[in-house]
């Protein structure tokens, strides 16, 4: 790149950056779209009259000198900005009535005809999600015209493709301004008013021919091949999901810009073998980039990938690497403009900064490695690993995980994603032909095999993944990572002289020190990760965020109660606390933060209880504990059994309650006592008129409490005072948005003399037996830790 080039590629970075921030003031604050648009205008028109007018004064004097021409480029770009963020503001403008109407919906039940938009995938509540255009929405019977696009969920059915006409009946809520689906729609009846047709419905034909024949084939790969082919992830199983996510490699589990690279690379590739020239191979790989982005569904999240990939790939395939900034930033430009609300999605970022590392960082990763393997293989290896580098931090400021495995496991698996993609590929186009057809997708088996068998090791490996605190502190620091292994990779720095060689030694250092990190987190977290417990612990409650997870044991026998949102978190806590095989978990309701991480447990429980069952989602759970070997119980109230020598009961929800027959009132509610268990109470997420009622039940005092729904305000304090309790656990999420605990609900465990043990400050806590006084154990030290005398009975 030379330097005038490279100058003007960089102009066009802050053009971009302005629309960006131009749409994101837009979509967060809506009445400033039309203001934003009149100013914008207004300055660029400013800026184009006084261009003229120094251009008329120019023509009747000499030539004007460089400074002046450098004046004008400056100007012409200034007025392209301004009219570029102008634009982002009137297509917001032009959007809000609309979407006001569209909240008008919020808490009603709703009838929404619509065009579905997008793909869909089962989500960890069990409903069927995908993104839909409205045309029609109100009440039943009557819906009115209203064109916003929706987020719907449904029971899983067949034929909700890409471009079907649907009706949809359900519950509505409206989204934060910022939310590119103005409403999301919790469906209760769904009806295929049109299917998919012309192209559409061939392409969604062709996928799901291809899915059947997948999964044919034996575990692991046959459930991932669609996937890493056609972005179908619905025959992804929910360990191979979250193994996949904890890996680092998640993209290749849907459709992204790196699959469009590779069809657009192949293409380009093949053509040129066969002696064609670079024009038509542009044309041809266009084409059949086109033709990919139908088979997998032209969503918006497809289109925004296979633009941004065509740009780079192209750009470095057709030897114009210098022009590839520029063109990104028109591109993010026209995106932006199109669809504002864009600017508020983390795949947007992620989508932007992946291309621009295939554009600016591939290139030297790739001349870096070919030191140690094949240029092709380098080449391969380092599109995806650029991607990487770059999309951690901006993934760090939202995500409260972080992978450490993710390089390495790339490293390893990203070699294998073409092939499976290709071949895969060629067995869906090969569908109207089944011998053929089942020879692709044997062949494409093997790579898809070798991802899943990647992953699902790289997960399991000690430390593989960081909890981090979400921000720009944690964007700081893995951005520096980043730059330091993009500097050993490539082995060079933009940078020149005395400059270069520093630079290689910090990246040297920051390496030398992370690993020194990183090895020891694995003894911590692996050979060594019971020794940081104390051996006479009883009760655990884990920290897994906004959600419930409490662990009790007896005599080796294990008991899980709910077992919070993500995985990760839960599985962490169980591996240092020594736990392998549960024998009763306890679902006590089928709320997501309760039972959300369910899945990454299937097959080491075994006995399950559970409370009321309401969705398909909550019974398809549930049959899996049961296909695994489980002993699978509806629990009521009179239910009673043994933990090793520990007693426990179910006090709550009663059989068949009319009053409260599902949700966070019917929550199975326990207490266990004896064989060395402190007597504790466990009040799932009862809310103030199901505790009362519980209240007049209990006849004893309870050592220990798990309080109700997080420390929400909606608390009886009679049941509090009638037991008494001399520990009261909190299990919340740092700064979650509900304000879990509730100050009030502290004062009311306080003024009965319990002490107050949060797992959004503490971490994890462990509780024991040490005569007749409570042994507390925090994982952090918000205060203290305590000892509590208690009237203990045996």
């Amino acid at each position: 790149m030379n330097a005038v080039t490279g100058v003007r590629d960089l102009r066009l970075v802050p053009f971009a950056l302005l629309v960006w921030g131009t749409a994101l003031a837009c979509v967060f604050v809506p009445e400033l779209s039309w203001w934003l648009a009149g100013l914008a205008t207004a300055a660029g028109i400013g800026v184009l009259l006084l261009m003229l007018r120094r251009s008329r004064r120019g023509e009747a004097g000499p030539a004007l000198p460089g400074p002046a021409r450098r004046d004008r480029a400056r100007g012409g770009l200034a007025v392209v900005v301004l009219f570029g963020a102008a634009a982002a503001s009137v297509t917001t403008g032009l959007a809000v009535p609309q979407r006001a109407a569209a909240s008008d919906l919020d808490g009603r039940v709703v009838e929404v005809i619509a065009e579905v938009s997008s793909s869909s995938s089962v989500g960890s509540d069990g409903r069927m999600w995908f993104d839909v255009q409205s045309v029609r929405a109100g009440t039943l019977g009557a819906p009115e015209p209203l064109v916003v696009p929706m987020r719907v969920g449904v029971d899983p059915a067949a034929g909700l493709d890409l471009g079907a006409l649907i009706r949809v009946t359900g519950d509505a809520m409206a989204t934060d301004p910022g939310e590119r689906a103005a409403v999301v729609v919790f469906g209760m009846r769904v009806e295929i008013l049109r299917p998919a047709e012309g192209a559409f419905g061939i392409a969604a034909q062709v996928r799901e021919d291809f899915v059947e024949r997948a999964k044919r084939l034996p575990e692991p790969g046959a459930g991932l091949l669609p996937g890493l082919a056609v972005g179908d992830t619905r025959a992804v199983s929910e360990e191979l999901n979250a193994a996949m996510l904890t890996s680092g490699l998640s993209h290749l589990t849907a459709v992204s810009g790196a699959n469009c690279a590779i069809v657009v690379g192949a293409v380009f590739w093949l053509v040129g073998l066969c002696g064609g020239g670079r024009r038509l191979r542009v044309v041809l790989a266009l084409t059949a980039l086109a033709a990919f982005v139908v088979l997998v569904t032209p969503e918006p999240r497809v289109v925004r990938a296979s633009v941004m990939a065509a740009l780079a790939m192209l750009t470095l395939l057709c030897g114009r690497p210098s022009a590839g900034v520029g063109v990104l930033c028109l591109a993010v430009t026209g995106i932006l403009i199109s669809d504002p609300w864009l600017a508020t999605t983390p795949g947007f970022a992620l989508s932007a900064a992946a291309t621009a590392a295939l554009i600016v960082l591939a290139p030297p990763l790739a001349r870096g490695m070919s030191r140690w393997m094949p240029q092709p293989l380098a080449l391969a290896i380092g599109i995806p690993v650029a991607a990487q580098l770059t999309c951690g931090p901006i993934i760090a400021l939202f995500a409260e995980q972080q992978s450490i495995i993710g390089i390495p496991a790339n490293l390893l698996a990203d070699p294998a994603a073409p092939i499976a993609t290709v071949v895969g590929l060629l067995a869906c186009l090969a569908a109207p032909i089944p011998p053929i057809a089942d020879l692709f997708a044997a062949s494409a088996w093997l790579p898809a095999a070798w991802i899943a068998t990647t992953a699902t090791v790289s997960a399991a490996v000690p430390g593989g993944t960081a909890l981090i605190v979400p921000g720009i502190g944690s964007a700081v620091v893995v951005a520096v990572l980043s730059a330091a292994i993009g500097i050993a990779l490539a082995g060079t720095t933009p940078f020149a002289g005395g400059l270069d060689r520093w630079s290689r030694v910090a990246a040297t250092a920051v390496l030398v020190f992370a690993g020194g990190l990183l090895g020891a987190r694995m003894l911590v977290t692996g050979p060594l990760v019971t020794a940081t417990v104390p051996e006479d612990w009883t009760i655990a409650a884990c920290d897994v965020g906004q959600g419930d997870a409490l662990v009790v044991r007896s005599e080796g026998r294990i008991a899980l109660i709910d077992t919070g949102m993500e995985p990760e978190p839960l599985l962490s806590c169980l591996a240092a606390l020594g736990v392998d095989r549960i024998d009763l978990l306890v679902l006590t309701h089928f709320d997501a933060d309760h039972v959300g991480a369910a899945g990454a447990i299937v097959g080491r429980a075994g006995i399950v209880l559970h409370g009321p069952v309401q969705e398909v989602g909550e019974q398809r759970l549930l049959a899996q504990f049961r296909e695994a070997g489980a002993e699978v119980v509806e629990a009521s109230a009179g239910m009673h059994g043994s933990l090793g020598s520990a007693r426990w009961r179910v006090l709550w929800p009663q059989k068949d309650s009319a009053a409260f027959p599902a949700g966070n009132d019917a929550s199975l509610v326990l207490d266990f006592e004896g064989g060395g268990v402190p007597r504790s109470l466990l009040l799932g997420d009862l809310s103030e008129t199901p505790q009362r009622m519980l209240s007049t039940r209990l006849r004893t005092t309870y050592a220990v409490v798990k309080v109700a729904h997080h420390g929400s305000a909606d608390q009886d304090p009679a049941l509090y005072a009638r037991i008494s309790p001399a520990v009261a656990i909190f299990s919340a999420g740092a700064d979650n948005d509900y304000g879990h605990p509730r100050d009030e609900t502290i004062a009311i465990t306080e003024g009965t003399g319990a002490v107050t043990l949060r797992t959004d400050r503490q971490g994890r806590i462990l509780i024991g037996l040490d005569g007749d006084q409570l042994a507390v154990w925090t994982e952090r030290e918000d205060s203290p830790a305590e000892t509590a005398d208690v009237d203990h009975p045996e």
